[in-house]
């Protein structure tokens, strides 16, 4: 092993299991450093303490309390830099309750100042507005009027900025400040998952728009991330990796050899770490399967692809969560790799589906109640569950379950023994070529109404779909048995789907899904659907 793979297996611990909740997972704070994992972010809820442990652990947070106040209200900023240091410092010694508690205070007692707000807005409302039709005011006397309204226009501006606007401000300007304004980001989303509080959300919102202003494109690099980088930097790629687990270095070298491609945004305030990545594979055909993509067989050369196929993202930030990166990196690297490789013609994904099994458990589970609500003697006032009843199978695939089913799994009707085959130990039906093709015709048909016809507040309801379709992508395909994986198989039965970007129409489709909410998709994949109902007005078709 050469001296750079043994700093990278000296740093990291190469993992194969899923670590798909890495890039959500918020600060770590463990007791043996005091800084924690600062680049994961997630707030570790210890035991209570008690006696003088708890006078000590009060007496804690009341420095960091205090040293938070100074860093808000201080002028002098010739020491301001030390105090910045020693509040970062006490945030990271401080448990899940204090932290809890502070990020509380910093959202109620330094939020902005209503009562001035207030008594502006009746200054405001009290000025007379001068008119250029109104003869009554000479020219003098307007221009005093309208420096009323600039004034008072300046000040409101002031008053609506919070007090905590000063701490990003000042943290912002300040060595590792970006980076711990990310993680206190994360651990105000940790808090949100479990509370609702409205002041920590209006904190969140504030501290989400100035960390989007910060990250601009114009201040991020993009950069083709190499072996010859430092093995801290391909550490991050190992650690962060949340699609496919790089399970060694022979595999992390594949991925940044010949016929492959992987790049990150880099910002100057946060040194030797990508904000988020994007690995590439160079191929003659767009993928079906993460077996063509990442299995030992060597890469086509680099001369011979045409397609350009983006197999993972990965963000490093749980604090930039909500802020699309990934976005401006895809058209990035599209225009890098066209400019470099005028031969590529197609850029498109190889994709997960999160959210799909989850969805098909719950709407098979929901219907076989229904069902069997049907069968049983009802009132008039239980009718109304048939309100609700779907025809989530066909008839011959009812039957074909039905008739399959005898001795392996238990059913009343098709859509429970369904359910019972795809919450099999171990995903028993994927053993079986007999049920492998009897669930997937109503696996695909139902994967297909996922995408067009499921919806969250107008837009798709899968996450990743809603990140490729906004970025101006569209449906090209599903495949089966894409990703046999026990990862692959939990969140979509094994299916996964290519999106396509055409670069002359990324900007359209982006558009027309942000404001209608306009699904764009293959003609194959509406095949899917379009017999058993129309397509709804917002399901446009895209051939």
């Amino acid at each position: 092993m050469n001296k750079k793979g043994l700093a990278i297996l000296m740093r990291t611990r190469m993992r194969p299991n899923d670590r798909t909740k890495l890039s959500l997972s918020p600060l770590s704070n463990s007791q043996g450093d005091p800084h924690g994992n600062q680049s994961i972010g997630r707030i570790i809820k210890h035991a209570p303490v008690e006696g003088n442990e708890k006078l000590s652990t009060e007496r804690e947070f009341e420095l960091v309390r205090e040293s938070m106040h100074s860093a808000i209200s201080m002028n002098k900023t010739e020491v301001l830099d030390a105090v910045l240091n020693d509040f970062s410092s006490g945030y990271f010694s401080l448990d899940y309750e204090n932290r809890r508690r502070l990020l509380l205070a910093l959202a109620k007692e330094y939020d902005l100042n209503r009562t001035q707000v207030r008594e502006l807005l009746k200054q405001y409302l009290g000025l007379e507005l001068p008119s250029g039709e109104d003869a009554q005011f000479s020219g003098l006397e307007e221009e005093g009027l309208l420096s009323a309204f600039y004034r008072i226009e300046r000040n409101l501006r002031h008053a609506l900025k919070p007090l905590y606007e000063v701490l990003f401000e000042r943290l912002n300007t300040h060595p590792g400040g970006l980076r711990f304004l990310s993680i206190l980001r994360a651990d105000i989303l940790s808090i949100l998952t479990e509370e609702n509080i409205a002041s920590l959300r209006a904190l969140d919102s504030y501290l989400k728009e100035k960390l989007s202003t910060w990250l601009s494109p114009a201040a991020l690099e993009l950069h083709q991330i190499t072996w010859d980088d430092p093995a801290s930097l391909l550490e991050k790629i190992v650690a962060y990796e949340a699609v496919h687990p790089i399970s060694n270095l022979i595999d992390l070298k594949r991925r940044l050899g010949v016929g492959r491609r992987c790049f990150g945004y880099l910002h100057p305030a946060i040194p030797g770490e990508p904000l988020i990545f994007i690995e590439v594979a160079l191929l003659k055909n767009v993928a079906q399967t993460v077996q063509e993509v990442l299995w030992n067989e060597p890469p086509i050369p680099e001369s011979e692809a045409t397609c350009a196929l983006f197999y993972s993202i990965s963000s490093t930030q749980p604090g930039l969560s909500g802020i699309n990166l990934g976005k401006f990196l895809i058209k990035r690297v599209i225009t890098l790799v066209k400019r470099d490789m005028p031969q590529i013609s197609t850029f498109a994904t190889l994709s997960p589906i999160p959210g799909f099994m989850q969805w098909l458990l719950s709407k098979l589970a929901s219907q076989s109640k229904f069902a069997e609500a049907e069968d049983m003697p009802q009132s008039s006032a239980d009718r109304s569950s048939s309100t609700f009843r779907e025809n989530i199978l066909e008839p011959e695939e009812e039957k074909a379950l039905m008739d399959s089913s005898m001795g392996i799994a238990a059913g009343t009707n098709g859509m429970e023994v369904m359910l019972s085959l795809l919450t099999s130990t171990n995903h028993e039906w994927t053993n079986s070529a007999e049920f492998l093709s009897i669930l997937k015709p109503p696996l695909m048909r139902l994967c297909a109404r996922y995408f067009l016809q499921e919806k969250k507040r107008g837009k798709a309801l899968d996450s990743v779909a809603n990140f490729h379709l906004q970025n101006g992508a569209m449906i090209e395909r599903i495949n089966w048995m894409a990703d046999r994986s026990e990862k692959g198989l939990h969140q979509s039965g094994g299916i996964m789907v290519n999106y396509v970007y055409r670069p002359e129409n990324i900007e359209e489709f982006a558009q027309s899904y942000f404001s209608k909410g306009h699904i764009r998709a293959s003609a194959d994949l509406h095949q899917y659907v379009e017999d058993l109902e129309p397509l709804k007005e917002n399901e446009q078709r895209t051939v």
